[in-house]
């Protein structure tokens, strides 16, 4: 079957119903969304996660990332849901971290569901999880089709989808990176068309048309994760399909790891001490537009830049997906903190050594002689190959 041997995790815990005298044993659904980096996939998570606690179901969610400091598993946890981080590498190769995180999703609260969020740059996830998790876990947890979330914005000129994209990411990124975005939509199970509410209506119908054309394996559901619509049509498709992991795509892991690396990743954690008078969500917007300004200057190109900063009881997050494109803020950032803490997390088609002193240079000019910083962590890389513990040649 083309697979590596089982790592050995094992289940911890195990809970069981009865149903008519008999015990059976209960399994936990899962739902992975994947997707290239700034597709909205954490805002889809804490959208869904919201609604099946409304719908009394009890929810676990588990992000990834390459490093920690990830600002995804800080904006799930202000939801009050259970949280779990894999990181350090992708689910694919840190198979035995993303099963004991689910394990101790399970002994924290025995979810209903639990949500999970690929990285990004990450694809092959249908060899590398999906079947080893259906091969050596049947019983223990239930998977839901796998869904590619893809941003609507990055397809709407198209005639045919690969000559969209070349045009809109290409021209942005390596073709190696291309490469990663259209394996990832080539095994998905549903194609989830974010930011549906920025096309027309027939702009929104020829993407749907293109989507299914070229990758006719999947079902396409249009939706919009900022504002909530067809979000509730989706969770019902996917609680409702049992198929999960249906295709397994052809993939060089050549080309996928220079397109990983490709990418700059920084991850950094930043005390920030100002005064009573300290605006913060101006800070912020200062800082995003400094960062766009030094990019555009040094020929670098941002893929996905995330920041959450904590003040006192108060919250903002701010997300940027490119060099021209306007930052989307939420959260508030009023009252009189004198202290925040701020996560950064960049991806970016730059050295890392040069995203590093960019970011290091922004954050400084912005901050000026009258706040002080004090960087706690920062770790800037280009991700290694990718050497999943699994790798499955058919579907179980």
């Amino acid at each position: 079957m083309g697979m590596t041997s089982d790592t050995g995790v094992k289940p911890k815990a195990v809970d069981h119903t009865v149903l008519d005298g008999m015990v059976t044993m209960r399994t936990t659904q899962v739902i992975l969304v994947g997707g290239f980096l700034g597709a909205g996939k954490t805002t889809l998570l804490a959208q869904a996660s919201s609604r099946l606690v409304q719908r009394g179901k009890r929810i676990g969610l588990i992000t990834n990332d390459q490093a920690p400091g990830l600002v995804d598993t800080a904006i799930l946890r202000e939801s009050q849901a259970a949280v779990e981080e894999v990181s350090g590498g992708c689910f694919c190769c840190h198979f035995g971290d993303f099963v004991t995180a689910m394990d101790r999703l399970m002994q924290s609260g025995t979810p209903d569901i639990i949500l999970g969020e690929p990285v990004g740059s990450c694809t092959d996830l249908s060899a590398t999880v999906l079947q080893p998790l259906k091969k050596f876990h049947p019983n223990r947890f239930h998977l839901a089709p796998f869904s590619v979330l893809v941003d609507a914005k990055q397809v709407q000129t198209l005639n045919r989808l690969r000559k969209s994209l070349q045009s809109a990411v290409l021209a942005r990124f390596p073709e190696n990176v291309m490469y990663i975005y259209e394996k990832q939509l080539e095994e998905a199970d549903i194609i989830v068309l974010n930011k549906a509410d920025l096309l027309s209506s027939d702009e929104l119908a020829n993407v749907q048309a293109s989507l299914r054309q070229n990758f006719p394996q999947a079902t396409v559901i249009s939706i919009s994760a900022l504002n909530g619509d067809g979000v509730d049509a989706w969770l019902d498709y996917v609680m409702a399909t049992s198929v999960a992991g249906r295709t397994i795509t052809t993939v060089d892991y050549d080309e996928y790891a220079e397109g990983e690396a490709a990418l700059g990743w920084l991850n950094a954690t930043i005390r920030i001490n100002g005064d009573s008078t300290t605006n913060w969500k101006t800070f912020c917007a200062a800082f995003m537009v400094e960062m766009q300004r030094q990019f555009k200057n040094s020929s670098a190109e941002i893929a996905h830049l995330k920041l959450h900063l904590a003040a006192g009881n108060t919250s903002l997050v701010a997300n940027l997906t490119g060099n021209e494109v306007e930052p989307y803020f939420r959260g508030t950032s009023e009252g009189s903190y004198p202290e925040a803490i701020m996560l950064v997390n960049i991806r970016a088609a730059t050295e890392p050594l040069q995203l590093r002193a960019l970011t290091e240079q922004c954050v400084g000019r912005v901050a000026g002689a009258t706040i002080r910083l004090a960087i706690e962590d920062l770790r800037c890389f280009a991700p290694s190959r990718p050497q999943p513990t699994h790798r499955f040649a058919d579907v179980v």
